[in-house]
């Protein structure tokens, strides 16, 4: 059985729990990492000497990094609707993964919600946050001029694994308290995320 490591309000290890649940996979979870065992533990350095949440071990199989895992998971249960096989397609799906998990949120989201969502204390400069949000905001604007553009999702008329990245970003947005502007094709995009059953158990669930 496919087992993950990880506590489930890590927006990364959300990432792989969301995929699991869109393929119907049966898991087993084991928390590690702030609030729970630290992963600079030895058992954990076993698995993972990178000492990062998530990792996977599919019968055998370790695997670290969510974006990689949510991809292997898909490839390997035949899902091409998910990862297109087209290898154009596929790549685009690769680079919006990167840049929602790079620029939108490690550079810009990440701060803000270490700061005002859990409270973490290198986080509290407010030049810092300020410089933060208007990132955030600048980049969100550009996931919405491209939903606008005739995109029902990131990759166009089909879910894919980029939504993945992209919705627990955009439940955060409207998950955090701060000053924010509006962007109704982002709303729409997230509404319509939430008609899926795994993004409401693993995204739109009430934690940022």
């Amino acid at each position: 059985m496919l087992k993950i490591y990880g506590r489930s309000n890590s927006i990364n290890v959300r990432k792989v729990l969301w995929m699991a649940e869109e393929l119907g996979l049966a898991y087993q979870r084991e928390d590690w990492g702030r609030g729970y065992r630290s992963t600079s533990e030895e058992e954990f350095k076993r698995i993972n000497p990178f000492e990062a949440i998530p990792v996977i071990d599919d019968d055998g199989f370790i695997l670290r990094e969510s974006n990689v895992i949510v991809r292997y998971l898909a490839v390997k249960h035949g899902r091409d609707d998910l990862f297109p096989a087209d290898l154009r397609q596929r790549f685009l799906c690769e680079t919006w993964m990167d840049w929602v998990s790079q620029d939108m949120y490690a550079a810009n989201a990440r701060p803000v919600t270490m700061g005002k969502a859990f409270g973490i204390a290198e986080f509290q400069n407010a030049e810092m946050l300020e410089n933060a949000e208007r990132g955030w905001t600048r980049q969100m604007g550009m996931l919405n001029a491209h939903l606008d553009d005739g995109n029902l999702y990131v990759l166009g008329d089909t879910f894919t694994v980029a939504d993945i990245p992209a919705g627990l970003v955009v439940n955060r947005w409207y998950g955090i308290d701060f000053p924010k502007q509006e962007f109704p094709a982002v709303r729409s995009y997230y509404d319509r995320l939430s008609e899926r059953a795994a993004y409401m158990a693993h995204g739109r669930n009430g934690t940022p």
